[in-house]
């Protein structure tokens, strides 16, 4: 079942709203080996209705399901979004939808994770990479040929 807010129940009150969604009703496919959702989404938020929007303010919490990009051991990663706000307007031309007098959350909750997926998740800052695999090597490649700028460098105007 998504994460919907009824607008009736906050005309009298703001609401607030806990619980999981589990990853099935995110439906977020990242169609990726390095990270997996498997776990369910913890969600502490409180919701209240402006004149023609919806603000939502809360926490989100995820964990991860990674692969180290250097050295591909298997870790957990918590995303949290601490300070989650969300405004919807319900008039005019980007209106949500509303249906039987609820807005779904799930999409911008959705579209708002998917945006702090970590890029390159690392098991540990100082990860070395696969064992006699060089990371990070300070060493410069030898220069088979010399180089076009070094060329047009010695041009003199």
């Amino acid at each position: 079942m998504p994460l919907t807010v009824n607008l009736r129940h906050l005309e009298a009150h703001n609401i607030e709203l806990e619980g999981k969604l589990p990853v099935e009703e995110l439906d977020i496919d990242t169609r990726d080996e390095i990270i997996q959702l498997k776990q369910p989404l913890e969600y502490r938020l409180e919701a209240q209705k402006l004149t023609d929007s919806l603000l939502l303010q809360g926490r989100l919490s995820l964990v991860l399901e990674c692969k180290c990009v250097r050295c591909l051991k298997a870790f957990q990663y918590l995303l949290e979004i601490r300070d989650w706000t969300c405004h919807l307007p319900l008039q005019g031309e980007e209106a949500v939808p509303v249906f039987n007098e609820c807005v779904d959350l799930t999409p911008h909750i959705r579209e708002d994770i998917l945006l702090s997926f970590p890029q390159h998740p690392l098991c540990r800052q100082e990860c070395g990479g696969l064992p006699g695999a060089s990371v990070g090597s300070s060493k410069q490649p030898e220069q088979t040929a010399p180089s076009a700028w070094a060329e047009l460098n010695k041009l003199k105007f």
